[in-house]
């Protein structure tokens, strides 16, 4: 287990009876928008800042977890995603939230 991370109450089997069918539709899910992105613009990781940190995530899922860090997924993921400037903005650059921080324009990726 990783350094300061607290044991799950529940047995791995007790979490697979409780989750997989939910996880496993999460997953089915993401398939069909990877799926649906595929038919349309190839090109669209190119323009589009969300698309690469989706893909970005999905390949931190997909990596063994690294038992020598005290990172677990979760905090990649949301590192990944969350702005990592320290400035507050003058005024709001856009209404809603967009979930995923463009990296790339200010070249942190």
């Amino acid at each position: 287990m990783q350094p300061g991370v607290i044991a799950s109450p529940r047995t791995g089997r007790e979490l697979v009876d409780e989750y997989f069918i939910e996880n496993r539709t999460r997953l089915l899910e993401i398939a069909a928008f990877l799926d649906r992105l595929d038919r349309t613009d190839a090109t669209l990781a190119d323009h589009d800042f969300r698309v690469r940190a989706f893909r970005d995530a999905l390949a931190i899922l997909a990596a063994e977890p690294d038992h020598a860090s005290d990172r677990t997924r979760v905090d990649r993921i949301q590192e990944l995603w969350s702005d990592p400037t320290t400035e507050p903005l003058e005024k709001l650059d856009v209404k809603s939230a967009r979930g995923a921080y463009d990296r790339w324009q200010l070249g942190v990726a």
